[in-house]
């Protein structure tokens, strides 16, 4: 990590919200976390994963070529957070906008653990400042990963403020969806999803969706509704393999 990179990438304790973190807490992150990431290794571990398209979209993340925007559902943010871990091994630059609260305290951690950069605040604020500072993590070649439709819903909407980032960032959104033949369901907005032990686990990945710096709001609509359609499309397609591999 440069020095310049370094100045917009808060530590995962640096968060701003009104709640501060007590020494229980502290305590038990420090003791629970290291076995939290075991399980989740082991889990990770145990599934049958298989990218059914994008994969030269991976190589070229991968490889660094380009300042990008990777995009998924919230409902999908267990998987595809592994699978960014995973990039991030092997040189991706990415960097992931945490809550600014305590609450954000145990993602924080284990983002800075797989080598991620960390920045404390929100992803779907449209705000000058918040968008000047993702400005210039992006210019340091930093890719900003996302929950589209996060951290509230609605559930698979696309916020303009992602497409508002991509935008000027100058950098393209990745669509990421999946689907798993088992798995866990969370009862909340997002009906998130956690595969079962040993699931089998479908990734795809859509081609890079550009935004153009100088278009008007009329058209970012536009191209905020062309990629949500094409994530929609993507998770269809996913559940669509995942079913005919059944029969």
């Amino acid at each position: 990590m440069t020095n310049n990179s370094k100045k917009y990438s808060a530590s995962p304790s640096a968060y701003h919200g009104k709640r501060q973190l007590s020494i229980g807490r502290r305590i038990y992150y420090f003791f629970c976390l290291p076995i939290l990431k075991f399980f989740i290794q082991a889990l990770v571990y145990s599934y049958k994963v298989k990218v059914i398209c994008g994969s030269n979209v991976i190589e070229d993340l991968v490889a660094n070529k380009q300042t990008t925007a990777p995009c998924y559902w919230h409902e999908h943010s267990f998987v595809c957070l592994t699978l960014i871990s995973k990039w991030l091994k092997r040189g991706f630059k990415g960097g992931f906008i945490v809550s600014p609260s305590v609450d954000g305290e145990v993602p924080a951690k284990i983002a800075h653990s797989w080598g991620a950069h960390v920045i404390r605040g929100s992803a779907v604020r449209t705000g000058a400042s918040a968008m000047i500072g993702i400005h210039n993590i992006m210019k340091e070649g930093i890719s900003i990963v996302t929950a589209a439709d996060g951290p509230l819903g609605p559930k698979y909407e696309f916020k303009t403020g992602v497409a508002l980032m991509s935008k000027i960032g100058s950098a393209p959104i990745i669509p990421i969806s999946c689907a798993s033949d088992r798995a866990w369901r969370l009862n909340r907005w997002d009906n998130f999803m956690i595969p079962k032990p040993f699931s089998k686990v479908v990734i795809a990945v859509g081609e890079p969706h550009y935004i153009p710096r100088k278009c008007s709001l009329i058209d970012l609509e536009e191209h905020r509704q062309q990629v949500q359609d094409e994530m929609n499309n993507l998770m269809s397609h996913a559940k669509g393999y995942i079913s005919n591999d059944r029969n």
